[in-house]
């Protein structure tokens, strides 16, 4: 088959597949395009199974894009806890409130776009499922599937490659069923044309990939050599004073900004050093219960961290001194200082 006919057939051959093995996933039982676009946005970069059990109760807490834009930030924040990329919930606020002051959602890709935080595959995603657009929505299993499909040695993150591939498939998206096609490459991608060890003998598109007939599937999708991630060591401080921890705001740049924190200096510093450190932020530390180590990994950095959990005679009112219980309820601390909240 040439390559115009392989696009051609996909519709025919995904959306059955879908409807008889679509997954049952909370944000498929409706179109409201709140819950779609709060799905798409919290699935960035993040796992089915990291998302499920947040969605549902992000939307427990905040059922409607105006109880979002309503929301204060940490209420917000709190809710977004353990999902990571913080700026993405940050946008999620922007964009409920610019939806709130219009009075409704845009309805359409171009529209939603506009909207902070909704970039092309997203307002396609949004557009396709909610109001039926005959539009693509192109993320990495979509880029993924139709590489091996076609055997292509393109590098699926030259943005040359994505223009081409959302022309192709939007020129053949089905008028009746553009959202059934959009979640299909999300399942198909999921579930059978993994990254690794991909499932082709149960794949609805094996009659027609290339990659599949010419033995070559595991060695596809191609992508241009990655960057090498940088390197940070970081110390930080677990400061524990009358059963409260100290925590404080991050700087309003970089990683993590504006959000709370342990006690954190960059480099690494020994035990001598770190109850220095500890002395200097005026809460007289008594002891050093613990010296913990852990990694952390960002998408482009690295953060190699000591943490040093020392108790302490006085709460110094530089830092926040947060009870468990507030920490648990309250105060959002990224996944980074979290692991290490173990007193």
């Amino acid at each position: 088959m040439r390559e115009k006919e392989i696009y051609t057939a996909l519709p025919a051959l995904l959306v059955p597949w879908y409807r008889e093995y679509k997954r049952d996933l909370p944000w498929r039982q409706s179109r409201d395009p709140y819950r779609v676009w709060l799905s798409e946005i919290m699935l960035q970069q993040t796992r089915v199974e990291a998302v499920r059990d947040r969605y549902l109760l992000f939307l427990e807490t905040l059922p409607t894009v105006k109880a979002l834009a309503e929301a204060p930030e940490e209420v917000l924040l709190k809710l977004w806890e353990g999902l990571g990329y913080y700026s993405r919930a940050r946008n999620l606020h922007k964009a409920a409130k610019a939806v709130a002051e219009s009075g409704e959602f845009p309805r359409s890709a171009a529209e939603l776009q506009k909207l902070p935080g909704v970039g092309e595959y997203t307002a396609g995603a949004i557009a396709s499922i909610c109001y039926g657009e005959q539009i693509a929505a192109v993320d990495g299993n979509v880029l993924r599937v139709v590489s091996r499909v076609l055997a292509s040695e393109a590098p699926i993150d030259d943005p040359a490659t994505k223009k081409k591939i959302t022309a192709s498939l939007t020129a053949v998206v089905p008028s009746e069923n553009s959202g059934d096609f959009t979640q299909s490459f999300m399942d198909l991608g999921s579930a059978v044309c993994t990254p690794r060890s991909p499932n082709c003998e149960v794949c609805p598109l094996a009659a027609i990939c290339r990659a599949k007939a010419r033995g070559v599937q595991e060695k596809l999708p191609k992508k241009s050599p990655k960057k090498e991630r940088r390197n940070e060591q970081k110390t930080l401080f677990l400061l524990e004073c009358d059963g409260a921890v100290a925590i404080c705001r991050r700087k309003e740049k970089g990683v993590l900004q504006g959000l709370w924190q342990l006690p954190c200096l960059d480099g690494a510093l020994d035990a001598e050093n770190a109850l220095a450190a500890a002395a200097d932020f005026g809460v007289r530390p008594t002891a050093i219960v613990r010296e913990l180590h852990r990694e952390h990994i960002f998408t482009h950095i690295r953060w190699d961290m000591v943490c040093y959990h020392l108790r302490c005679a006085l709460q110094d009112d530089r830092f926040v001194w947060a009870s468990p219980e507030a920490l648990e309820t309250r105060y959002a601390l990224p996944t980074a200082f979290r692991k290490f909240l173990e007193i």
